[in-house]
């Protein structure tokens, strides 16, 4: 009987598969999911995450809840939040984003619903804003560069060998750096007030891509993309969990996580308030914070597991244990707002601009 179990088991999750894969022909941004069992419950997800990193998550839990029919669209933050404080608000079960400070916002604002379950209880005090925002993944922001571009200096493998990099080998890299717009990008602003935080020298940092004429980019694709064409040598500030794999399909890349500090961004979920169907949004928030749930994020993705009883690459386990206390996951609290001030904002960012233009004639 067990056997025969885990075959149909495996065949619900091959269909589901073969039927995303369907969808995402036409169109790669949504991807659904038909329920193969009756009485179908709808489950409608919104998230700032790539389809092909959200597919096998889906597939595993509709494996279990194969009456659960799933529709996935993958948004860009500012999308996800823009669409959210719009009409189209009631649509969504579940809200998913990389963006820390709008998804706090939105729970600080009474706009999600509280989740009562043995997981939710169970979950570290560290990934969570009450019992209503969690933190299901644990993503570094990492150093990428070319191994062939750097040959015969340190590897940047912090803030200060990145900083001594800079300004040693400013002609040689020229052009030839790219970090995130933090004007355009939610995730580089985020990260340029971390950084702020964190380092003393982080504006000589700024001064120095500045001087080496650093292109500034939008996403982590864009980024990697950059590097392994060859158009950059150095990357700064991405996205970890896109990195990974990307860099170990290209092996004339090498990642590296800051070993002064290292800044950890977690995917924050929460179900909205007026969610339409809230015991479906339930079942699924409690399956991301479950030790299945947690697996597949280690298994099947590279998002990194935040649960306390995983081990392996990328979990947050094994950073803790690798890197101690040069970890710094920015912290699901109410600092997260000070970055939505305007006026807080806009003093850093002409900041980060006057610093970046004051050892180059160019500008962001």
């Amino acid at each position: 009987m067990t056997t025969l179990r885990r075959l149909c088991g495996l065949a619900v999750i091959a269909w589901a598969g073969v039927t995303a894969s369907m969808a995402s022909l036409a169109d790669p941004q949504v991807l659904r999911y038909p329920a193969t069992q009756d009485p179908a419950q709808p489950l409608e997800i919104h998230g700032a995450l790539d389809s092909d990193l959200m597919a096998p998550l889906l597939a595993d839990f509709q494996a279990r809840h194969p009456e659960i029919e799933l529709v996935y669209h993958n948004l860009t933050t500012l999308a996800l939040y823009r669409r959210f404080m719009s009409a189209d608000a009631t649509s969504a079960d579940v809200v998913m984003s990389s963006a820390m400070p709008w998804q706090y916002q939105l729970a600080n604002r009474g706009q999600a619903q509280s989740l009562d379950t043995a997981e939710a209880r169970a979950w570290p005090q560290a990934s969570r804003w009450r019992h209503e925002l969690f933190g299901f993944t644990f993503e570094p922001v990492v150093i990428v560069y070319r191994r062939d571009a750097l040959e015969g200096v340190t590897r940047p493998d912090s803030h200060e060998a990145l900083l001594s990099l800079l300004t040693n080998e400013r002609q040689r890299l020229k052009g030839r750096v790219v970090t995130y717009d933090p004007w355009r990008s939610g995730a580089g602003y985020t990260y340029a007030t971390e950084d702020a935080h964190m380092s003393p020298r982080y504006w000589e940092l700024v001064a120095a891509l500045g001087g080496v004429e650093a292109a500034l980019a939008d996403t982590t694709g864009e980024m990697l993309d950059g590097l392994a064409d060859g158009r950059y040598a150095v990357g700064y500030n991405l996205l970890g969990s896109y990195a990974r794999d990307f860099v170990a399909d290209h092996p004339q890349l090498e990642m590296v996580i800051p070993s002064d500090y290292a800044l950890v961004t977690q995917r924050l979920v929460l179900i909205p308030k007026h969610a339409p169907h809230p015991e479906a949004a339930k079942r699924f928030v409690a399956y991301l914070l479950s030790r299945q749930g947690q697996q597949a994020i280690r298994d099947k993705t590279p998002l990194g597991a935040v649960h306390t009883a995983l081990e392996g690459e990328g979990t947050a386990r094994d950073l803790r244990q690798t890197l101690g206390d040069a970890i710094h996951p920015i912290a699901i609290d109410p600092s997260l707002l000070a970055t939505l001030d305007t006026l807080k904002r806009h003093s850093l960012l002409e900041r980060w601009q006057r610093e970046y233009t004051r050892l180059s004639d160019s500008g962001p």
